[in-house]
């Protein structure tokens, strides 16, 4: 029977190239679309898996939710277990459910939660270094948590896109952006209603910058206004990127 499911999953993104499925290349869209073929049986209806976003090469994701229109007789607790039977040990379909025809995971999408984790220590976070971005120097978190006031609310994000060529609208609204210290541990959490390509590690990324002096708190709300990305700080590395949650 031909149904659409809604899908959440967890994957490890280290060896990955981004969610996006693209030829050649193991993409963890692909991966999903692959089992999941296998299970149909039916090579002349492709699957298309569609996701709530696009995480980029190394970016991980505790509950990334996505929908599918299946033609099978299996239930929701056998398409999981079939999924997690066959997908490799980095990737984790948490729940299956059926849901509403016109239930679209990223049209529907009304709020996104990432979490970026860095470390900064004189030992190395041996068990966690896939998953966190290890830091030279300890940054001023007060300074970072002044800095992100400028960013809360609904502005133009433009100077926080690494895509040049993005031709829709760069505004977004940022809920919340919560900055957490803990041992040798430092959390960025950030609440929006959508996020523009690579923007969260952007905005991490200047943050460090006011962290580490190199930029004011308070300039940070010209670099805003700028729309100029050439503006703002540098793209944090991938590996402390997590999505965390979509709300529906």
């Amino acid at each position: 029977m031909r149904h659409n499911y809604k899908f959440v999953i967890s994957y490890d993104g280290t060896r990955y190239h981004g969610w996006e499925k693209k030829p050649g290349i193991d993409t963890i869209q692909g991966k999903l679309e692959n089992v999941l073929n296998k299970m149909t049986g039916d090579s002349s209806d492709p699957i298309e898996l569609i996701g709530a976003g696009r995480t980029d090469a190394g970016v991980h994701a505790r509950a990334m939710t996505a929908n599918v229109i299946l033609n099978t007789d299996l239930n929701e607790t056998q398409i999981q277990e079939y999924m997690n039977a066959y997908l490799p040990e980095d990737i984790s379909v948490n729940e299956v459910k059926a849901c509403s025809d016109r239930f679209h995971a990223r049209y529907n999408a009304i709020g996104k939660t990432y979490r970026y984790t860095c470390w900064y220590g004189t030992s190395k976070p041996v068990f966690d270094r896939k998953y966190v971005a290890i830091l030279d120097k300890e940054p001023d978190i007060d300074k970072m948590k002044l800095a992100a006031m400028h960013l809360v609310g609904t502005h133009d994000f433009k100077s926080f896109c690494g895509n040049k060529k993005f031709k829709k609208s760069t505004v977004r609204t940022l809920d919340t952006i919560n900055i957490e210290k803990s041992g040798n541990y430092i959390r960025f959490y950030f609440h929006g209603n959508g996020f523009l390509q690579n923007m969260v590690r952007i905005l991490t990324g200047t943050l460090l910058e006011v962290g580490f002096g190199t930029i004011s708190p308070d300039s940070v709300k010209d670099i805003l206004e700028a729309c100029d990305r050439s503006k703002a700080g540098p793209t944090a590395r991938p590996e402390g990127l997590c999505m965390m949650k979509v709300d529906y």
